[in-house]
Formats: structure tokens, C-alpha cells, sequence
């Protein structure tokens, strides 16, 4: 990538930070500056920004669960989403286009194509967001999550057939091969131990296995490097393996953005047209938030997935530009494209870290659009006189969880957002419920002020746990907060909230180490331990003195 690039990339996302804005809403801005001052993206920008895409579809696949995409609110309710952009935008694409002059006249196939592309919501964005709020195992993270993975299988089967490349018929010998030979698979993972390996080893499994073994047979490479991500997703390591691309991913995706920004000639007609598409966002949002809620889905989770799928589409912009290439499309339906999905995130972006203040004051209103019955997600909530709750039964919670219902037995209750978890937690007869720290509705369903007296945040994203301990500022919670962050900076974001403390964990997990350290010393060696402490002068037994520590 270029010098330039990245020293503008850099001030702009540095830029968007401080305004409290997500650095990718800078990387945007930064590729339209870019290309007003006439920079050209280059030959290694593209090659980057597919990288990026190649790798988070990967990681999505290693923490996509398949029976997530199996439940009717995620195959159908995505097939009726498409349906339903498909019958509102192709009318009133031809319509303006033969009411406005100067607009390009369409034809109803034309605009069939169009709405098709305009369906899609961005994939890299709602990851990005969600993973920044920390909120990519909720709820309504996991719909999200869900609803455009089968949007991208639709995208990627369009692109398949319309591209004329028909797969061969090593396909179906490849896919087997890696279906059969899962085992293997696992088996280099777990040899690669950790640290550079377990990264190269990603990047094996999603680069080489996944996308060009894919490329190779006539299939999509981003299909590829979902499906190899989702057959390694049950693998113990698998959590590590998604970790050691995190950084990689997430530099690939900035040019991503800067290519957004770059993408074609800014002309007036399809500065129009991008107009006209944001005119049109709103109808994508009301469609998703009506079809969740048909399909028993709470206000609370139908809304914030609704808004974290009101973007336009990388894919879609694919699309647009097959169909430009192909002679279907003239040039500026991609400039259109390109304008309309970057002005749909930057106006999204600082829209969804508000998002929950936002619903509170119209919660009621939309409660009414919701169907009766409990979807089998929805578990009540049952206080059987716990006092104490943990949220996030990680490791960190787990072991928090222990020793309270140890001094504290019967009243303590963990939640945990991953249905799976908690599974795992009730087999091994812990009281663990399904449960959203962040949902406002979750709060007064338990009626906090009144049933609880303290709160544990051991969630292992800062997002959550800071979103958390804004939601429960909003209830009114009189009690104990505590809260737990990884590095110094985010200790002090979360004391500067109110909250009672807020531990660093790996400052308290090495004081906890040296505790164990110092006990285990005294009962296998007493005679140097005692030794120790007569040179030091203590006679305290509760304290043991070692060379060298302070």
C-alpha cells in the first residue's frame, strides 16, 4: 500500500477516534479526499482489500455455529427481506428513472438487477461494528450475523452462474476431501502449537486451502475461506486461531475502505442516484424489523439488528460491477454504489454506538409491533433470591462465580449471551442463564433496583462491559458494579464511568500466581521459607518475604 495512503488513512481513522467515531468512518473519508486530490488506489490496494474480505469471512465462519443459519428467522426471513427490496425498489428505480430528465432510462430487468445489488447489507461493517461494541455473540449480534451470511451465499451463487465460469467437476471431489479429511485438518491446527505458527497456519487454511483450492475448481474464493472457517470452527483452538488474524484482518479491511473511497469518477448523476438510495435505506431497516418481529423475535433485538444491517453492500457493489463489465450497467451505477454504501455507513456508524439510547425513549412504540408468544431463544428469567450476578462466564467469570457461591452459596447466578455456554455451565450444575447485559428490557425484566445488589462485568470485551455499565446507569442501579479490563487504559475508562472498581486482569492474575506461588513454597519448603522471613525480620506467617521482591 502506499505511503500516502496509509499516512492519510491513518490521520483520518486517528481523526474519526476522537470525535468518538469508528476509525473505518476516517479510512471512508480518507479514500474520497484521496481521490479529490487525484491519488490512484494502485495495483496492491485491491489485492489488500481482498485479503481483508478473505479473512474476516474466514474468521466469521470459525465462530458461525450452522444451526444458527437453520432457524426460520435467518433463511427465510433474509429470502422475504430480498424479496420484499426486489418488489419495492425495481418499480420506483424505473419509475424515476422515466420521470426525471436526464435520468439513464431502465429497463424492468435492469432494475430487477439493481434492487438485487441494493438488497445486501455490508458484511465488513457489521462485523466491524459489532466486534468493536462487543457485541458479536448477542442476540442480535448473532442474527445479524446470520441473515448476511445467507446473503452472501446468494450474492456468491449470482456470481457463480452470471460470471459463466461453471464449476468444474473437481468441486464436489474438493468439497469432500475437506469434508472427510476434517480430522487432519484439526490435527495441524493443534501441531502449530501457538504464537507466528497458529497465525501462518490461519492464513494456510483461509489463503491457500479455502480461497484459491475454491478458485481453483470455479468456485468463489471468499466461499471457500467461509466454508474451510466453518469446518474448523468446533476445533478446541479454534477461538486462538480466529484471535491471531484479528490485527491482520482488520489492516487488510482498511484498505478495503480506502478502495470504497477510490472506486470510479464522481459524476452528478450518480451523485443523484446515491441520493435517492439513502431516500430508500429507511424501507430495507422497516422490512427487517417487521419480518424479525413476525417471526417472534423481542422490539429490543428486531431493532438493533434492523439497524446494524441498514447499509448498502460491498456485494452489492460486486454485483454492480459484473453487471458493468457485462454491458448490463452503465459506469455510473458504480459510482452510484459506491457512493451510497459509503454515505450509508458514515450516517450508520455514529447511529449504532447510540443505538440503545435511542430505543429507550421508543421502546413502547415498538413493543406493539411484536407477536405474541416467546420465541424459544426469550428464557425467562427466574430470581430464586440471588444477589449477585456475573455476566460473561468466561473463564474469568467462571472462577468468579466459584469463590462467590462459595462465602455466598444460593446467591449467586451467572449469564452468559452464548447458548452453548450456558449448556455447558448447567451440565456442570452451575445457575447459568441465557441473558444480555446490555438489553434494557433483560434489566427490567428482573427488576435490578430491587433483586440484585451486585453486578460482576467479566465479559472479555471492553464494549460490552462498558455498554453494560452504561445501560445499568440508565436503570437507576443503586448497587455494587465491578467491573474488569485487560489494559491500563481501559481500568481507567471504567472507573472514570462510576463504577465502584475496576480490576486489570492480568495485573490480578500474576498478584493471584504469586500468592499461589508464595503458599506452595511454604508447604513444600518451609525450612527456606521460614529462613527467608527471619532474615527478612517478619514473623508475620501471613506474609512471605522472598529475595528480591518488594
Amino acid at each position: 500500500m502506499d505511503a500516502i495512503l496509509l499516512a492519510v488513512a491513518f490521520a483520518f481513522g486517528l481523526l474519526a477516534q476522537q470525535l468518538r467515531l469508528p476509525p473505518l468512518v476516517g479510512f471512508l473519508v480518507s479514500g474520497f479526499v484521496l481521490q479529490a486530490f487525484g491519488q490512484k488506489a494502485g495495483a496492491a490496494l485491491p489485492i489488500i482489500a481482498d485479503l481483508g474480505v478473505t479473512l474476516m469471512l474466514f474468521s466469521i465462519g470459525v465462530k458461525l455455529r450452522i444451526r444458527t443459519l437453520a432457524r426460520p428467522e435467518i433463511w427465510a426471513g433474509t429470502s422475504l427481506h430480498t424479496l420484499t427490496t426486489l418488489l419495492v425498489f425495481t418499480p420506483v428505480l424505473v419509475g424515476v428513472s422515466l420521470l426525471v430528465s436526464g435520468a439513464t432510462d431502465l429497463t424492468w430487468q435492469t432494475a430487477l438487477l439493481l434492487a438485487f445489488a441494493f438488497s445486501f447489507s455490508s458484511t465488513v461493517f457489521a462485523v466491524k461494528s459489532l466486534d468493536d461494541s462487543g457485541d458479536m455473540g448477542s442476540m442480535h449480534g448473532r442474527i445479524a450475523i446470520g441473515m448476511l451470511i445467507m446473503q452472501d451465499i446468494l450474492a456468491v451463487l449470482f456470481l457463480t452462474f452470471s460470471s459463466g465460469k461453471v464449476p468444474s467437476i473437481w468441486a464436489i471431489v474438493l468439497l469432500a476431501a475437506l469434508v472427510f479429511g476434517r480430522k487432519h485438518i484439526g490435527s495441524l491446527i493443534s501441531r502449530s502449537g501457538h504464537g507466528e505458527m497458529i497465525t501462518l497456519c490461519g492464513l494456510f487454511l483461509a489463503l491457500f486451502v479455502g480461497a484459491k483450492g475454491f478458485d481453483s475448481v470455479g468456485l468463489k474464493a471468499d466461499l471457500g475461506a467461509l466454508f474451510v472457517g466453518v469446518l474448523v470452527g468446533s476445533h478446541p483452538k479454534a477461538k486462538e486461531l480466529g484471535k491471531s488474524l484479528g490485527s491482520l484482518t482488520d489492516l487488510f479491511l482498511v484498505g478495503f475502505f480506502l478502495q470504497i473511497g477510490l472506486t470510479g469518477m464522481i459524476s452528478m448523476q450518480g451523485v443523484l442516484w446515491a441520493l435517492l438510495l439513502l431516500l430508500l435505506l429507511p424501507i430495507k431497516s422497516i422490512a427487517f424489523f417487521g419480518l424479525l418481529t413476525r417471526f417472534r423475535r423481542r422490539s429490543r433485538t428486531s431493532w438493533l439488528s434492523a439497524l446494524t444491517l441498514s447499509t448498502y453492500s460491498e456485494f452489492g457493489l460486486i454485483v454492480i460491477a459484473l453487471g458493468v463489465t457485462k454491458g448490463w450497467l452503465g459506469a455510473d451505477w458504480l459510482v452510484a454504489m459506491a457512493l451510497a454504501l459509503s454515505l450509508s455507513i458514515l450516517i450508520l456508524a455514529p447511529v449504532s454506538r447510540r443505538s440503545e439510547e435511542i430505543y429507550d425513549p421508543i421502546s413502547d412504540f415498538l413493543k406493539r409491533f411484536q407477536t405474541r408468544g416467546r420465541h424459544p431463544d426469550d428464557l425467562p428469567i427466574q430470581n430464586k433470591g440471588e444477589r449477585i450476578a456475573i455476566f460473561g462466564m468466561g473463564r474469568v467469570g467462571t472462577v468468579a462465580y466459584q469463590r462467590l457461591n462459595e462465602r455466598y452459596p444460593g446467591r449467586v447466578i451467572g449469564f452468559d449471551r452464548d447458548p452453548v455456554s450456558v449448556e455447558h455451565h448447567r451440565s456442570a450444575e452451575r445457575n447459568v442463564m441465557v441473558a444480555d447485559a446490555t438489553d434494557s428490557d433483560f434489566w427490567e425484566k428482573v427488576s435490578v433496583k430491587d433483586n440484585i445488589d451486585l453486578v460482576v462485568l467479566a465479559m472479555p470485551k471492553q464494549g460490552s462491559n462498558t455498554h453494560a455499565a452504561k445501560t445499568l446507569k440508565r436503570h437507576d442501579f443503586q448497587g455494587v458494579v465491578v467491573a474488569t479490563g485487560k489494559f491500563h487504559d481501559e481500568v481507567k475508562e471504567l472507573r472514570a464511568m462510576g463504577l465502584d472498581t475496576a480490576f486489570n486482569l492480568y495485573t490480578e492474575a500474576g498478584a493471584g500466581f504469586a500468592e499461589h506461588v508464595f503458599k506452595v513454597f511454604d508447604q513444600q519448603r518451609p525450612d527456606l521459607s521460614g529462613k527467608w522471613k527471619r532474615r527478612a525480620g517478619d514473623d508475620d506467617e501471613s506474609v512471605i518475604n522472598l529475595p528480591g521482591f518488594s
